[in-house]
């Protein structure tokens, strides 16, 4: 329901929108702030990636999980997706999730309500939090062990 809400409703505020400035403007300035705002979100988009991808390079690097990285990239695809759709209401959302404050601040709020099931490894099977400790849950899978023999021989 939330989605079909969503799918309905979005549409009718853009084209109000688009209605009210373009008669306030006009027709031609209307939709020159459309493709601005679209120039200027991926501009801004770009800048935002890399510097993400930057903080998520240097996390791995320091034997982090980048998790707070990732979830700010999938923010920043969702808001460059909405800059690239025309109309100022998707815009506004998308230059919010572009924006780092803002689109932090989104995170935690979303992040707040998430429901996650979270998984732990013990016994030398991952098993699921609530479930108690060698319940069944067994993965199984083979390995070997290969000596690097070039680096041995130099």
């Amino acid at each position: 329901m939330p989605l079909l809400f969503l799918f309905i409703a979005v549409p009718v505020i853009e084209i109000y929108l688009l209605i009210k400035v373009g008669s306030a403007i006009g027709a031609l300035p209307t939709i020159l702030l459309v493709v601005v705002t679209a120039i200027v979100g991926t501009m801004l988009l770009k800048q935002q990636g890399l510097a993400t991808l930057n903080r998520y390079q240097q996390s791995i690097m320091q034997g982090k999980i980048p998790a707070q990285e990732l979830v700010e990239g999938l923010a920043l695809v969702f808001g460059g997706a909405l800059l690239l759709t025309p109309g100022f209401f998707t815009d506004i959302v998308g230059f919010l999730c572009l924006i780092p404050l803002t689109r932090q601040s989104i995170i935690r709020w979303i992040m707040k309500r998430a429901k996650f099931k979270t998984f732990t490894a013990g016994a030398g099977s991952p098993h699921q939090q609530n479930d108690p400790p060698g319940s069944g849950r067994t993965i199984e899978g083979d390995y070997s062990v290969k000596d690097d023999e070039i680096k041995r021989d130099q």
